[in-house]
């Protein structure tokens, strides 16, 4: 199913009103001549269009002109921006223009003009970024609006929890290069991962080069090679990063190629890849590191602070004076907290720096504060004391140090728990198998050799044998042998499926029980489990609109913090310094200074923003890894806020409430005629037409030929399809008509009194009648029989018990639309619907105040799908269905569709109590800290516990989001999916 949705598909709807998907490989037919090139490129190209909008004052204003022109069918993506009065579009051509989203504009209120220099579409590249030292919201939103200033940038999106940003750029104003110059620029380390300028790349490493000349000779002799596009090297590591055309050359080519240079003296191998997931282990090292060597110093500090001062013999040594008032107490903590505070704390240091210089404040801003204080408060009162023949110090030195290993500590945890909500990714990633075994053919098909070679050498065309028990290396399709593949870890399809010759395999499957030699289509990054992977990542990339409560949070929080730390501390010391409280209140071991300093420390640095930075993208990464591994593809933040708030879903039928795999159930003759011959003509007009009626009726007529399974049919000459009504031919001189009844009023023909008896028996049976005309007259009537998915009753059942209407919107006729709609529950039904028409209805549901979910599969749906809040595609659907959606079903069960929408509800629980807890921490934590409870209970909060304290709410945060990996399914769901197993098995 899902390597279907990896290359255009053609497809047309309900009643002949859309292809069935068909995968296209070099060896297998294209599309017939007579198919019409609107049903090849229905969805047309996509543009972008910005205007300048005259009148916009507030939030408001943005949120109604983006919600009018989000109603217009074929809107990808509409943003408002306030501040510079512009509204930026992402639409697709075929169906909406830049005019009609001008006047949309216009009839909200304002007046808008669309910009000269952005009128023409440019070409976009996406390029993806690692961002090494974000800590904080305030971190990711600095680095965001630094790229999003750069002139170029379309869009730019930066995740705090991923540690990664994703720019849409336009490569004829601005190169990558510049735009991790930007990012460095903003204080922060930036690593490349993607480009986007191509589909393949690889880095390889060449053992035996001690000369510029020999880099030089291999770099000259790659670039020769054909379809190289460009090459990379890094001479340090003597590492050749080669971007290339995986149709015209691959990586096999490459190192034979280096292998063969010169002398033969190097040697080639695939570089080891540094991903996300060995990123992620060095971070959770360095922590590690950190935190232990902080240790070392620290745990003396804390013992000749709290603990040797309580033993006789150690505190008389401890407190033996060296210099007039200065102790040896002191000195070892002075020594030993130094190295803590500026060699392990340095990084709080660097990044204090880095976001001041740039005008914004993070959380190591208030780390660095606080520490300083107190470690430079200390170093004041020792100097003091060793001046002094009569100050009696106090240092906190161990508040500086204790503070900076406890957040170590709780940073080490965080990167622990964040990398576990990328797992899902992790475990797609480990599906692809590390070998295969690569098949040398002679020109007769032959096998000469056998040759294992890493799975990443794979080009197109290899033909690559896979052997019981083993992963399908690559995706392509069988050319020799039988067996049956496990596909559930890609498409979440339970039961094995059964391959032979020219069946479609997806690399990382696993073959059950027979040989199979594939031949492989797609390599890399282009292959089935790269895009999904892809998809996934993009989708835990994109911010949810609740995220942005955070970020607006997040500008005002450290510099409000900053503020009441001072305040608190001004406010113990005035109070202490006129006598506005007891000196009973003031601990012997300190005056009322040093009181006041440690509340101020302690409200500054238990005061946490990345507990909020984090409660929105870690549920959303873990939410849609969840989705994923339940076969959901959940495409971001946007479609998971909104699926929660559903409360109508409008389903298309084909395909979607049936099974989609329809077949004749019987034939009435109008005029005396052999029914093989009658057959004949109609199966060579539809043969074609790629329709899954015209289909089901080519396999009935296959009966009638003693050829069988290869049957040759009649030529169809001047061969037209009319979309959404049928198909019309010229088979043996006679003009052969075969579709429904509007095609055959429309071309004239008329229908007899009994005919149109047949046709109500049929519908009022939840068949489609189909009509045949020969010559101008009406010759036949077959019904068609297309069966409901199994227990699609129940889950329109379970949805009405989740308080969320159906509805059911065909292009089929009304009386079989409303059989099917009877046999499922469904009370709404609109028939006859054109494509345009269904989105229309999707936008009246909204204007009612529907949140408004769509699930369809076809070209013909994908208005439809744009125009909903939430648009699903069953996974069998066509690429233009399934690209136009927000969420795909890579199953095609119904059943997921609740599994969507709880998973969604769940999620966004999820994120509610993060927020919750989030801000609630700081609501408490913050007046406690100050001393709040103080003066009627006597408690305060130490710096380090309070320092303590703020680690662990973000760790928590984090493991709250974790809780969502152990998310099932509602029971009744398992029932209904057994029971659509063992129906599905029928056809």
């Amino acid at each position: 199913m899902v390597a279907k949705f990896l290359t255009l598909e053609c497809i047309r709807g309900e009643s002949f009103g859309h292809l069935s998907p068909r995968p296209h490989y070099p060896s297998m037919p294209k599309y017939p001549k007579g198919v019409s090139e609107t049903e090849k490129d229905v969805k047309g190209s996509e543009a972008k269009a910005v205007y300048s909008v005259i009148g916009m004052t507030c939030a408001a204003c943005a949120g109604s002109v983006e919600k009018a022109v989000k109603r217009l069918p074929g809107i990808r993506e509409a943003v408002v921006d306030v501040l510079n009065n512009r509204v930026q579009v992402m639409f697709y051509t075929s169906f909406v223009n830049e005019e009609t989203i001008r006047e949309t504009i216009e009839d909200v209120g304002f007046q808008a003009t669309l910009m000269p220099d952005e009128a023409n579409e440019k070409s976009t590249q996406v390029c993806q970024i690692r961002i090494n030292g974000m800590t904080c919201t305030s971190c990711s939103t600095t680095v965001e609006s630094a790229l999003q200033a750069l002139q170029g940038v379309q869009k730019a999106q930066v995740a705090l929890a991923t540690e990664e940003a994703q720019v849409h750029y336009d490569p004829k104003i601005i190169n990558y290069n510049q735009l991790l110059e930007a990012i460095e620029d903003t204080g922060f380390e930036a690593i490349l991962i993607s480009t986007g300028e191509d589909m393949s790349k690889i880095q390889l490493k060449v053992d035996g080069v001690c000369t510029d000349h020999s880099m030089r000779l291999i770099e000259n002799s790659l670039r020769a090679l054909p379809g190289v596009q460009d090459i990379d090297i890094d001479p340090t590591l003597n590492k050749f990063s080669l971007s290339y055309k995986s149709n015209v050359t691959g990586p096999r080519n490459f190192i034979n190629v280096i292998e063969s240079t010169g002398s033969r003296c190097y040697k080639a191998t695939i570089f080891p890849e540094g991903g996300r997931a060995i990123h992620k282990k060095e971070e959770v090292k360095q922590y590690y590191r950190s935190f232990l060597w902080s240790l070392v110093f620290t745990i003396p500090v804390f013992l000749t602070s709290m603990v040797f001062m309580y033993i006789p013999g150690l505190k008389h040594g401890l407190d033996t004076k060296v210099i007039n008032m200065l102790s040896v107490g002191e000195i070892l903590r002075w020594v030993l907290s130094t190295p803590v505070q500026f060699i392990i704390g340095r990084r709080f240091y660097t990044g204090s720096y880095k976001a001041l210089r740039h005008g914004s404040a993070n959380m190591d801003v208030l780390i660095a504060l606080g520490t300083n204080a107190a470690y430079f408060y200390s170093v004041y009162s020792v100097l003091r004391a060793a001046t002094s023949e009569d100050f009696k110090s106090t240092d906190f030195f161990e508040t500086s140090s204790m503070l900076i290993s406890f957040i170590l500590l709780g940073k080490y945890l965080e990167v622990l728990a964040k990398g576990k909500t990328s797992d899902a990714i992790a475990k797609l990633m480990d599906l692809a198998p590390e070998t295969a075994i690569l098949l040398t053919l002679d020109k007769e098909g032959n096998i000469i050799s056998e040759q294992e070679i890493d799975g990443r050498l794979i080009q197109k065309d290899d033909v690559i044998k896979i052997l019981p028990g083993a992963k399908v290396a690559s995706d392509g399709f069988v050319i020799w042998g039988q067996s049956h593949v496990n596909e559930s870890m890609i498409t979440g399809e339970a039961r094995p499926v059964a391959k032979r010759k020219g069946d479609t395999v997806i690399g990382g499957t696993v073959n059950e029980n027979g040989v199979l030699h594939i031949k492989a289509t797609r390599v890399g990054s282009e292959s089935a489990l790269s895009q999904i992977v892809q998809l996934v990542e993009s989708a835990q990339m994109a911010k949810a609109p609740v995220q942005k409560l955070a970020d607006h949070i997040s500008k005002y929080f450290v510099p409000l913090v900053i503020i009441l730390s001072f305040s608190t501390w001004l406010a113990w010391f005035l109070a202490g310094k006129f006598n506005g409280y007891p000196k009973s209140w003031i601990p012997t071991s300190m005056d009322g200074f040093q009181l006041a300093l440690q509340f101020g420390i302690s409200v500054m640095v238990i005061a946490c923003p990345c507990a909020l930075g984090l409660a929105t993208p870690t549920a959303v990464m873990v939410g849609t890894g969840v989705g994923a591994s339940q076969g959901v593809l959940i495409k971001g933040g946007q479609a998971l806020e909104s699926a929660h708030k559903v409360d109508c879903i409008v389903f298309d039928k084909t395909g979607t409430l049936t099974v989609g795999k329809p077949v004749v159930v019987s034939t009435r003759l109008l005029k005396n005629m052999v029914l093989q011959e009658f057959y004949e003509l109609i199966a060579a007009a539809e043969v074609n037409s790629e329709h899954p009626l015209a289909k089901a009726i080519v396999e009935y007529a296959k009966k009638f030929r003693e050829d069988g399974e290869s049957p040759t049919w009649p030529e169809a000459r001047d061969f037209v399809s009319i979309t959404g009504h049928g198909v019309k031919a010229i088979v043996r001189n006679k003009e052969i008509i075969v579709g429904n009844k509007s095609l055959m009023l429309d071309q004239n023909i008329a229908i007899p009194a009994d005919a149109e008896d047949m046709l109500a028996e049929t519908e009022a049976m939840a068949q489609t009648g189909i009509l045949i005309s020969i010559d101008g007259e009406l010759t036949g009537v077959l019904a068609i029989s297309d069966p409901l998915k199994p227990g699609a009753r129940d889950v329109i059942s379970i949805l009405k018990s989740m308080k969320v209407k159906s509805i059911m919107v065909t292009g089929d006729n009304w009386g079989t639309a409303n059989s099917i709609a009877k046999e499922v529950g469904i009370e709404t039904v609109i028939a006859g619907a054109k494509p345009e028409q269904k989105a229309e209805e999707v936008k009246n549901l909204q204007a009612s105040g529907h949140t408004v979910a769509m699930v369809g599969d076809g070209i013909n749906d994908s208005p439809a799908l744009v125009a909903a809040n939430v648009g699903m595609a069953i996974g069998a659907g066509t690429d233009i269905a399934i690209e136009a959606a927000d969420i795909v079903l890579m199953k095609s069960n119904l059943e997921d569709v609740i599994t969507a929408i709880d998973l969604s509800r769940k999620t966004f629980s999820r994120i509610r109590l993060n927020y919750i807890w989030a801000l609630g921490y700081n609501l408490l934590g913050i007046p406690i800290a100050a001393g709040a409870l103080f003066p009627s209970t006597g408690f305060r909060l130490p710096p380090w516990i309070a320092g303590a304290a703020m680690a662990a709410s973000s760790v928590s945060v984090v493991c709250c989001s974790l809780l969502l990996k152990y998310y099932k399914r509602p029971e009744k769901l398992n029932a209904l999916e057994m029971q659509g197993v063992m129906v599905e098995n029928r056809f």
